[in-house]
């Protein structure tokens, strides 16, 4: 479930910055700047001091294993349950799980596993591939509010300070947000925060909220310092998007795992479909946080996809990564489209209408595509691409002329822009220039007509599909913002 920033093979290492959190903290109004766990300069953090921060008594942890293993947040053996409950002071002051996925950061996966059960304990680290976040949502969260109810203090003090760390990709850390956000349901559920040890390729959400972009070589010290850290950092709010892809006809074509088929055709019908909508439609339905992009750049994000599912040999670390993904983004025309291909066909403008609404604004409203544009992209962080900022700093001035405000990833509004080409791109990933700016919106919906286009491509959060096309009937991608936010640790 990893994310895979579209440009990667297009940026020299040299031109990576850490870029700052954009969102506003819970607890501060103070901006916050993000920093690589490399680069940290704390004295070094006892190991016992910091356990007895992070540690569960073992009655829970034991009983909270036992319910996951069961599938039964019910399922408490009596002899795992203290006598009279247990009591507040023994609840630890940053109780702490760890999600961890061993198939990220190459060779670290493992062996970070065995560090962080070392700092913790084995029953507070969970190997992704053994136990899913929302098993431990529906029966682990679950166990511990059933033994609160019974009147045990510490069990719902645990629950009440709960903080949650994600060794993985921006992919792994949008699995676990998602899964988290099922206890919104109950709106008198805590929910946890969650921090990044940053084990991708982007790494895009972990540079927005402070936590790096990039798994540190010194790693075994500053795993323990980030945990220090996740354990007093603030607290900071995420938007999140839902997208619904309304279809005439065919299937996604290796969709990804957060895009799910569903039963109901929401689209808003606040804006009149008419003859261009299918008679049946089928639909799609998933969640983002940090962006979704067609055209172009999803279509070589996808013929990488593919050979590294099909060949995983070829693809096993970063360099290789980069190397492969460029040799996809010149053969496929991202830097130069092939003679043999009409070069009309490559623009999206031929195949694609945007309608948006601004925000406190009911109605929709058309927004022209530019010209010669091969890639368009609606993006919620303020970091993109491998710590680039495409939307760019923008002055007062023209922020006023375009009717515009200053981005932030907990304002509501999602950002639209447009790459013309991987020339283009690479300028903008660099930050020389900044990316072609559409809008700003609270809801987009993006319109898409077949004919000479069998196929279109999309990616969202780095995991990308083929989108079948269709010449009488147009294929709807509708984006809104989820009614509640996550909510992140900020690391800066």
């Amino acid at each position: 479930h990893e994310k895979y920033s579209p440009f990667l093979g297009l940026m020299d290492a040299t031109t990576e910055k850490f870029v700052a959190s954009r969102s506003s903290t819970v607890d501060s109004t103070a901006a916050m700047r993000g920093c690589g766990l490399a680069n940290l300069t704390w004295v070094g953090v006892d190991k016992e001091e910091l356990r007895q921060r992070l540690l569960m008594p073992e009655y829970l942890r034991l009983a909270m294993r036992d319910c996951i293993k069961r599938k039964d947040a019910s399922a408490i053996p009596d002899h795992l349950l203290l006598p009279g409950g247990g009591v507040a002071d023994m609840a630890p002051h940053a109780p702490m799980v760890v999600f961890i996925n061993p198939k990220s950061g190459g060779r670290h996966g493992p062996v970070l596993k065995e560090r962080l059960q070392q700092l913790m304990s084995d029953e507070q680290v969970f190997d992704l591939t053994e136990v899913k976040p929302h098993e431990f949502v529906r029966y682990g969260l679950a166990c511990l509010e059933k033994v609160a109810a019974e009147g045990d203090e510490c069990a719902k003090e645990c629950r009440a300070r709960l903080r949650i760390m994600v060794a993985g990709g921006d992919g792994t850390v949008g699995w676990v947000l998602g899964c988290l956000g099922e206890l919104n349901k109950d709106e008198t559920s805590h929910i946890p925060p969650v921090g990044v040890i940053p084990l991708g390729t982007g790494n895009d959400l972990s540079r927005s909220f402070g936590w790096g972009g990039s798994f540190p070589f010194a790693w075994r010290s500053a795993v323990k310092r980030t945990l220090h850290r996740a354990s007093m950092g603030p607290v900071a709010r995420l938007d999140s998007w839902k997208i619904l892809v309304s279809m005439p006809s065919g299937e996604v074509v290796d969709p990804p795992y957060s895009l799910k088929a569903s039963e109901e055709n929401e689209l808003d019908q606040g804006l009149e479909a008419g003859v261009d909508a299918p008679p049946v439609a089928k639909t799609y339905e998933g969640v983002f946080y940090n962006y979704l992009s067609i055209g172009m750049d999803a279509q070589v994000a996808y013929g990488f996809h593919h050979l590294r599912n099909t060949k995983p040999y070829l693809a096993q670390g970063p360099i290789s990564n980069k190397l492969i993904y460029s040799g996809f983004s010149c053969t496929q025309g991202w830097f130069c489209t092939p003679c043999v291909s009409d070069p009309g066909l490559r623009g999206l403008r031929n195949i694609l209408k945007i309608h948006i609404k601004k925000v406190n604004c009911s109605q929709w409203e058309e927004i022209a595509v530019p010209k010669n544009v091969r890639s368009v992209v609606a993006l919620n962080l303020q970091s993109y691409g491998s710590g680039s900022h495409p939307w760019g700093n923008l002055k007062p001035d023209y922020l006023e002329k375009r009717g515009f405000v200053e981005a932030h990833s907990d304002d509501g509004l999602i950002e639209i822009f447009a790459f013309k080409h991987g020339w283009h791109a690479s300028f903008v990933m660099t930050e020389l220039i900044s990316a072609k700016h559409i809008a700003q919106a609270a809801a987009v919906r993006f319109e898409l007509r077949g004919g000479d286009w069998k196929d279109a491509f999309l990616q969202m959060d780095g995991e990308p599909w083929k989108q079948p096309m269709n010449p009488e009937y147009s294929t709807f991608v509708e984006i809104k913002k989820v009614p509640f936010q996550s909510l992140m640790i900020n690391g800066a």
